[in-house]
């Protein structure tokens, strides 16, 4: 049985089934999002959202999150007091496979081209 502490603080996200193609393609339109993709499949694992220092208000930087958890892109979880977001590699994978291998690709090398990371 879960505690209402725990359940209170729980975060929606889409089951797998309800991932839409649209969805994740307007989550990584931006390039803030984009950003914060590619460090989480970067180190294979969750990241708080502490980690990232992206260069906009903490307001907007939350809205970047929602975006991505609401999409399907990542999972967001509380450990603690920190949030931990991880990439949903497999359900993306699974749901479109060698899609989000494709874009982390073309936005590494987008990257290199105009000098962005």
């Amino acid at each position: 049985m879960t505690s209402p502490a725990v359940s209170s603080r729980a975060l929606p996200h889409p089951e797998r089934g309800e991932i839409r193609l649209e969805g994740i393609l307007h989550a990584l339109s931006d390039p803030m999002r984009l950003r914060i993709v590619r460090e989480l499949a970067a180190v294979s694992d969750e990241l708080s959202c502490s980690h990232f220092d992206l260069p906009v208000t903490k307001s907007t930087t939350t809205h970047h999150f929602r975006v991505l958890r609401e999409s399907g892109v990542i999972r967001q979880i509380y450990r603690g007091t920190a949030k931990m977001n991880g990439l949903r590699r497999d359900d993306l994978d699974d749901l479109f496979p060698g899609l989000l291998d494709t874009l982390l690709d073309a936005a590494a090398r987008q990257a290199v081209r105009v000098g962005s990371g």
